[in-house]
């Protein structure tokens, strides 16, 4: 049994492999040996090492620590194995406790993945993010347990709140923010080099965006205290979650109050709008319950990680499906551009019991900028439609775009073709017909720099996404503009739940 186990450890951690990282790549160069005479262990890389182990381990000569960080060098993931198998094969092998305090939420049907193909060669598998039907986990404990992984507010946060409240007992009633969850993806002192030129075009639209909001909702003629000018790049940015729903982007920007010419900061709030729609009237084809389009694809979580989607000509976008339970079919997918051309068809085989599907068709970029639609058939009848932004770029490398690279970007793919085969043939089998009044403006917006690419940047993102609120950082002109700190959603509002106090003399938070 203990040769069947160390066999093991060996294959799971793949120490039967030399690796070698370069370029950012952890590279597998091909099969080796293990020294003999060595039992393998290895486990969590989460652990506690006493003072005379370290120092062992550090300083300590002998043949055994010599080998081992020599064989080690070349191994995936030595944290893994390196201190467990020195431990075990060295002279203070009794003092190993084979507890790390710590329950990991392993479900190796999602969490085998092969999702880090990219950076590594080799397919291992990866904790998932603890959600409200693992909590029992935490009631089941048979020994000392003091730290839990993974938790993802992102992903999920009310299994944090529960878990809150298993520990400390409720908040008070009118406790304000328990269900939001707001994370920062952008800061100033961060720079605007690291921002991608489609992230930067889509930021100003959405403080532009905001802008207009204030302009219309609390506007009166002949007054221009609530008019504002945008300066500058975005200040901040955060993703904003409530009751654990996506509800869209804040952008912290600074603004010219037109009245009193003076600079302010305020925060928009945008909200993307909802783009799936089920085919009217709805077809006896139940099975489809929600399509999204995006990027970074995330197959152990089933989420996109690029929040809200946002999406340029050069960005290679994935198609997922939400399934549920059911016979098996087929259905074909069908891309369409926003000029009508029709970019992709493909069928998928859902299996009865297929949760989610994904595919990524292979399109020559750049994609056309504008609105897509994705159409999802049954038999050749429309079961559901969803759309996605392909926005153009008014940066280009953080700067302005220049008419040359507009002209690159915006035009399309190469002769009008997305792949190899052209699919022109079903424009009039699914009535998608292509108007030349709309390839001609098409090719007109390519052209376009300055303030009128903007306005059609703003158009675009207008239609997918809607100012829901606006509100000032500090002294403002506008007198009816509340205070961001006075919101529900604003990044300044009140958040009790994260903010850590002194340790109370019991050794608890609260």
């Amino acid at each position: 049994p203990k040769k069947e186990r160390d066999k093991g450890k060996i294959t799971i951690f793949g120490l039967d492999r030399l690796f070698l990282e370069c370029d950012t790549h952890m590279w597998r160069l091909g099969d080796r040996k293990i020294p003999e005479g060595i039992a393998v262990d290895g486990g969590s890389d989460w652990f506690l090492l006493n003072r005379k182990f370290v120092e062992y381990v550090t300083f300590s000569n002998d043949d055994l620590v010599t080998k081992m960080k020599r064989f080690y060098s070349y191994t995936l993931l030595p944290a893994e194995s390196f201190f467990h198998t020195v431990l075990e094969n060295s002279p203070y092998c009794d003092s190993m406790v084979d507890n790390n305090l710590r329950i990991t939420n392993w479900n190796r049907k999602l969490g085998c993945k092969c999702q880090y193909k990219h950076i590594v060669d080799w397919c291992g598998c990866s904790p998932n993010d603890f959600k409200p039907a693992d909590f029992h986990r935490f009631q089941q404990t048979a020994r000392p347990t003091f730290f839990a992984r993974k938790f993802e507010a992102v992903v999920n946060q009310e299994i944090i709140g529960q878990l809150d409240y298993y520990l400390y007992g409720n908040y008070p009633s009118g406790t304000p923010g328990l269900r939001s969850y707001w994370e920062n993806v952008y800061d100033e002192p961060d720079g605007v080099h690291t921002l991608s030129d489609v992230a930067l075009t889509m930021y100003h639209a959405f403080s532009r965006l905001g802008l207009r909001r204030a302009e219309t909702s609390f506007h009166t003629t002949g007054d221009n205290s609530c008019r504002y000018y945008p300066m500058g790049h975005p200040v901040s940015v955060h993703i904003y979650f409530l009751a654990d729903r996506f509800q869209g982007f804040l952008i912290k920007h600074h603004a010219t109050n037109l009245a009193v010419s003076k600079l302010e900061t305020l925060e928009t709030w945008v909200m993307p709008k909802k783009v799936f729609k089920i085919a009217s009237p709805p077809s006896d084809f139940g099975r489809l319950q929600f399509s999204e389009i995006g990027t970074e694809w995330d197959a152990k979580e089933r989420l996109f990680r690029n929040f809200g989607g946002l999406l340029g000509p050069t960005d290679e976008p994935v198609g997922m499906q939400k399934w549920g339970k059911g016979p098996n079919v087929t259905v074909t997918v069908i891309w369409v551009d926003p000029v009508n051309v029709i970019a992709a068809t493909y069928d998928i085989l859902i299996e009865s019991s297929a949760e989610y599907t994904h595919y990524k068709p292979p399109l020559n970029l750049p994609l056309r900028p504008g609105v897509w639609t994705i159409k999802i058939l049954h038999h050749w009848v429309q079961v559901a439609e969803t759309k996605f932004l392909v926005t153009p770029l008014t940066f280009s490398n953080r700067q302005p775009i220049k008419q040359e690279e507009a002209l690159k970007y915006h035009s399309g793919p190469p002769k009008n073709a997305y792949m190899e085969q052209s699919f022109q043939g079903l424009n009039p089998v699914l009535n998608i017909p292509i108007s030349a009044a709309r390839v001609d403006q098409a090719k007109r917006n390519a052209a376009l720099v300055g303030a009128r690419l903007e306005a059609w940047v703003d158009s675009l993102v207008g239609s997918v996404w809607s100012a829901v609120d606006i509100c000032s950082t500090g002294p403002t002109a506008c007198p009816v503009m509340q205070a961001c700190t006075q919101t529900a959603w604003s990044s300044l509002s009140p958040d009790p739940k994260s903010e850590l106090g002194p340790v109370k003399p019991d050794g608890r938070l609260r």
